[in-house]
């Protein structure tokens, strides 16, 4: 049996469905990396749950159950399991790719919008009540806003633990629990073991860099991404576009190193992310995943989760190439393109607000930008000095024409951005910018909302190839057939 079904509207290889049970236990018996992430199974005699590309023994069909995400297996009573690490597959892609409250959700609570504003600021955000966002959330995912936020501090927990030396009581705050009493007990109930003990089986790799992972070295850790993946369009493109004070690309192709500065919600941070991937195989008949290897520094702890959640939406480790390769790969005029790159992606940012004003003024306007309003490092590291200037700060500087205008929209919040808005709404608040044209506000909406099926103004593209269009523009693009 095929663990494929047909795409439906979305695109995306449909495994939804009472009949679906069969494909999907498939796949685990195939050990199917395609699906990590997707889906997990838990199986009832041992009490872990696993990804689907798991290499240990298949179990039992009548063993096994399917759950949505990590927070439903752990929220059944299910703890990860030791040898596959489910909590570390890239995530589910769905959530790039759904423009509606439950994906709208995902994006918002990656951010770490629980853990700072509660549940209450999500459903504000999203436009709706806490009841209404826990509903919808436990209905279709097994678990509700909490929970899924506890998943993701968990997983927070276990790469502190495990790549760095910090004391324990810094990590359970760094990872979002309100006291080290809930850190302890959620470790517990997550991995069946104490902190103590899930440091101590930390891989080979990861105690050797504890050794080197301080608060001036940064923390070390790997991105992780699904199927194959193409740095070297991705690195062209921030070379290409990089800002100087906030970005630097250094080395050659193929081993170029990638840095910038962020603003995050608890202070700032500056990260490094390498362009030679890593990658491995789970398990037999099982494909290939990877990642990428990265280093961030932060002046708050807190903000772990929040960067590495921009970088990921930067550089598009989520997607999921399968199904993106399927639909594009069946256009006659497109399918040696995508054979050619398979896993090309789509680039996002790491500040929707900035990428905006970036995509308006340009390059060398937004270099000047930083240098007269951007706020300067307390420590400068090589040509990273500043952080890129706030929408607030440039609207009380630079108040005429468009740049004005779009910058005080940003910064009072007519034009939202963030993970949790809704693009339409967005792509409409834009349109009313004097100044924007149809251009820039698909390039807004393509990089800074993380759309995946815009059309720029121009040749109208085919209707085969949505909900991908993002992507077939790149194909086309690192192809020379199109200017970016």
């Amino acid at each position: 049996m095929s663990v494929f079904r047909q795409p439906g509207p979305s695109g995306r290889r449909r495994l939804d469905g009472v009949t679906d049970e069969d494909s999907r236990y498939e796949a685990v018996r195939s050990r199917d990396g395609r699906f990590d992430g997707a889906f997990f199974f838990a199986v009832g005699t041992t009490g872990i749950y696993c990804r689907p590309s798991c290499p240990a023994v298949t179990p039992k069909r009548r063993n096994v159950r399917f759950f949505p995400t990590a927070a439903a297996a752990q929220g059944a009573g299910f703890r990860a399991c030791r040898r596959c690490r489910p909590d570390a597959v890239p995530g589910s892609a769905e959530w790039n790719v759904r423009a509606d409250v439950v994906g709208r959700a995902m994006r918002l609570i990656a951010d770490g919008v629980v853990d700072r504003e509660g549940v209450a600021g999500l459903a504000a955000r999203l436009g709706y009540s806490a009841r209404q966002v826990q509903r919808q959330l436990t209905g279709e995912l097994g678990a509700g806003p909490v929970a899924l936020a506890r998943a993701q501090r968990a997983h927070t927990a276990r790469v502190l633990l495990q790549t760095t030396g910090f004391p324990v009581t810094e990590i359970a705050f760094a990872a979002g629990f309100a006291s080290v009493r809930q850190f302890n007990d959620t470790v517990r109930a997550v991995y069946a073991a104490t902190p103590s003990e899930l440091r101590a089986a930390a891989p080979r790799g990861g105690r050797a860099d504890r050794r080197t992972a301080t608060p001036t070295a940064g923390i070390p850790l790997r991105l992780a991404h699904r199927g194959p993946y193409q740095p070297g369009p991705v690195f062209d493109l921030l070379e290409r576009e990089a800002v100087e004070g906030v970005e630097d690309v250094t080395g050659t192709p193929g081993t170029r190193t990638y840095r910038r500065t962020l603003r995050l919600p608890y202070g700032t941070g500056i990260t490094a992310v390498d362009e030679h991937p890593g990658t491995a195989r789970t398990g037999s008949g099982a494909h290939p995943g990877g990642w990428l290897d990265a280093r961030i520094h932060l002046t708050d702890l807190r903000d772990l989760t929040t960067a590495v959640q921009r970088l990921r939406r930067l550089l598009d480790l989520d997607a999921d190439p399968y199904a993106v390769d399927e639909r594009l790969g069946a256009d006659t005029r497109l399918a040696p393109l995508v054979a050619a790159r398979p896993g090309l992606r789509s680039p996002g940012t790491a500040d929707p607000d900035e990428l905006a004003v970036r995509a308006l003024v340009g390059r060398d306007e937004a270099a000047r930008l930083v240098q007269r309003c951007g706020k300067s490092l307390d420590a400068p590291c090589g040509t990273l000095t500043h952080l890129f200037p706030e929408p607030a700060a440039l609207a009380g500087t630079e108040p005429q024409g468009a740049l004005g205008a779009l910058t005080a929209a940003l910064a009072d919040g007519a034009v939202r951005l963030d993970p949790g808005a809704d693009r339409d709404a967005a792509a409409d608040a834009l349109r009313g910018i004097p100044g924007l044209d149809a251009r820039t506000i698909a390039g807004i909406r393509t990089r800074a909302l993380g759309d995946p099926d815009v059309a720029p103004p121009g040749p109208d593209l085919p209707d085969s190839w949505r909900p991908w269009r993002s992507y077939a523009l790149n194909h086309l693009r690192a192809a020379g057939e199109l200017e970016y």
